[in-house]
């Protein structure tokens, strides 16, 4: 059973322009206004859903998409870096930094490995084409005769999450994720079922062209 899955990056906020491990700030107000403005295209999807952050939520809401908090769309958990900037944490601990991306089991931050966080983020992405998270809204906070039956999914999804589901979808070497960049408000689009999905890159949510 084939299922399309389109991913959502959230807008900016202060965390993400200060370069910190964001510790679940919400969108600032350029954020909010850009998400404002690409609201039109959005594509329509059977089963919305979003990372239970304030900047998925967010940036959700600003969509104008009624989306469903989705725990395994968490953010990774990066303990107690949470909230720092990343060249803070460098300067004092060199050598957990280190470790924490050369080992993707290492979890030097007391949080979430990154070999934890592809599991969680490939399990979830396997499931959805099992059936497992998908329904019939629309989006909108109402029910959508046209949606019944319709085998996609739409998620805002912080960077790390959408990352983690492009390794898994595409069987790439662990280190991949650290190649990998994911701007703001950019639709990165999977489709297939467990063990053989197709992946289209990121492409920047724009607002539709007037006539």
């Amino acid at each position: 059973m084939t299922v399309r899955v389109m991913l959502v990056s959230p807008a900016m906020n202060a965390a993400l322009r200060e370069a910190r491990f964001d510790g679940d700030a919400p969108l600032d107000r350029a954020g909010e206004r850009s998400a404002r403005a690409a609201a039109g295209a959005v594509p329509r999807s059977g089963t919305v859903l979003s990372g239970p952050s304030e900047r998925c939520l967010g940036t959700a809401a600003a969509l104008g998409l009624a989306a469903r908090a989705e725990p395994a769309l968490t953010c990774w958990d990066l303990g107690r870096w949470s909230g720092r900037r990343l060249d803070e944490v460098g300067a004092a601990e060199p050598d957990a930094v280190a470790a924490w991306i050369g080992d993707p089991s290492a979890a030097p931050h007391g949080g979430e490995s990154l070999r934890a966080l592809l599991e969680r983020v490939g399990g979830w992405l396997d499931g959805t084409g099992a059936g497992d998270t998908l329904g019939t809204g629309n989006g909108t906070g109402a029910t959508d005769r046209r949606d019944a039956g319709d085998r996609s999914v739409l998620a805002v999804a912080e960077p790390a999450v959408v990352r983690a589901a492009v390794v898994h979808a595409l069987a790439l070497p662990v280190e991949a994720f650290w190649r990998l960049d994911i701007a703001p408000l950019v639709l990165t689009e999977l489709s297939g079922r467990s063990g053989r999905w197709n992946v289209r890159l990121g492409r920047p949510l724009a607002a539709p062209e007037g006539p």
